[in-house]
């Protein structure tokens, strides 16, 4: 395997890190025993890069992170010990000076470590930024520097591309953390901040790989069309992180994997790419891809979930992904309904858990202000509801949940009974 090199600090990086903010759930909580066992796969087979956040699932993933890395390997190493661990400074939360260092106490805490050894501020823009360098902000991490508390600094950008460069020349930081994918070439940092922040010898981690899940599985039939005419055995996953990987400028792209099959198949694209190993052809066709995109996507959503907690409850991405859906992919539910309405009743409308749906939305502009995105939440919530939250909605869900489903099940269960015979 080609590990990457970080060149401010040495650091060999394996161009393939976790993301912890997408870990697999279970009982709305860390389904603890299945990511501890693909996370410990992936460090015993050379993932030496995790990164996690305050805010990442609720604040568990932190603390998770800590009592699984404290633990000791069949090699007598502890796992912390193994890789390199990021988190990050919840800006948003900072109103003062002394809670920067309260937000990193309690993050070693939680982390069970006496040091991070790549600490972003997260999820900034210029003004973010300016807001809390009169805070202190370069004070407090020059200081935990100096301290040991952290070694490496730098931020995570959701911001414009106009304003990316002018934040790199703000601070001597060591790493930025950016949204990247073949869909992303332009939006947020971009290319050419991407380009800039590595002509500056800063280590360009990346987030987003495959949009939030949305460059993985199922391609509309356009794009499978076009990828398989070059190579039909490669795997839409295959496609997007192959992408990044193969330019030179990417230190390590983080991906939020929630299973071990998932974890075995990116590192096996991780071990397989090397830099500029791209054919014109593979390369050509994913330009190509890129346009199709372009002209069938209606929100540009990457499912962060930084909009969450929805004060009415609406599960904002999900609303958002099914409604992208139904115009990329042109599929049938039962051959007969489509498949993302039948989505749209399934996940957000309440029929197989609690009722999250873009029609709750009363337009408090909370989503709005959080968005990374910048998107107008609200409003295109209301495109989603006008879309699938047809005349009688909630009497069709309550048919559904509490008559048709039950009769379902019932059913089903009389044929499982037969097949036994």
């Amino acid at each position: 395997m080609v590990k990457r090199v970080v060149k401010k600090n040495g650091d060999e990086i394996f161009p393939l890190g976790i993301g912890a903010m997408r870990l697999p759930t279970k009982n709305n909580s860390i389904d603890r025993e299945s990511a501890q066992e693909f996370i410990f796969y992936a460090i015993e087979n050379g993932v030496n890069y995790i990164d996690t956040a305050y805010a990442y699932h609720g604040g568990e993933s932190e603390s998770f992170l800590g009592d699984i890395l404290s633990l000791t390997g069949e090699d007598g190493v502890k796992y912390r010990d193994k890789i390199k661990l990021s988190t990050k400074l919840p800006s948003w939360m900072v109103r003062s000076r002394e809670d920067m260092d309260a937000f990193l106490n309690e993050q070693l805490r939680k982390l069970q470590t006496d040091f991070i050894d790549y600490y972003y501020v997260h999820s900034v823009d210029l003004s973010t930024i300016l807001r809390l360098k009169d805070l202190g902000l370069y004070e407090f991490l020059k200081k935990a520097k100096a301290d040991g508390k952290i070694r490496n600094i730098g931020f995570s950008y959701h911001g414009s591309p106009h304003e990316f460069n002018t934040l790199i020349d703000e601070f001597p930081w060591d790493m930025v953390l950016v949204q990247y994918n073949y869909l992303d070439v332009n939006a947020q940092a971009g290319i050419r901040g991407i380009q800039y922040a590595y002509e500056n010898d800063i280590a360009v981690f990346v987030m987003e790989p495959l949009k939030g899940g949305l460059l993985a599985g199922e391609l509309p039939q356009e794009v499978s069309s076009l990828f398989n005419e070059v190579d039909s055995n490669k795997s839409s996953v295959d496609w997007a992180l192959s992408w990044v990987f193969n330019q030179k400028e990417i230190t390590c792209v983080l991906s939020g994997m929630g299973s071990l099959e998932q974890m075995k198949e990116n590192m096996a694209i991780a071990e397989r790419v090397e830099i500029g190993s791209l054919s014109d052809d593979e390369i050509n066709v994913l330009d190509n891809v890129q346009g199709i995109f372009n002209s069938m996507m209606k929100i540009n959503c990457t499912g962060c979930g930084y909009c969450l907690p929805c004060p009415r409850g609406v599960n904002i991405p999900d609303c958002f992904n099914v409604y992208n859906e139904k115009y990329l992919f042109n599929k049938k539910a039962f051959g007969v309904l489509p498949h993302a309405m039948v989505n749209y009743y399934m996940v957000v409308g309440g029929i197989t858990n609690k009722q999250a749906s873009a029609g709750l939305c009363n337009h408090c502009g909370r989503c709005k202000r959080l968005c990374p995105q910048s998107l107008d939440i609200p409003n295109e919530l209301d495109r989603v509801k006008s879309e699938f939250e047809l005349f009688g909605f909630n009497y069709q869900i309550k048919f559904v949940k509490n008559i048709a489903m039950p009769s379902i099940n019932k059913i089903s269960k009389v044929f499982d009974f037969f097949k036994h015979f």
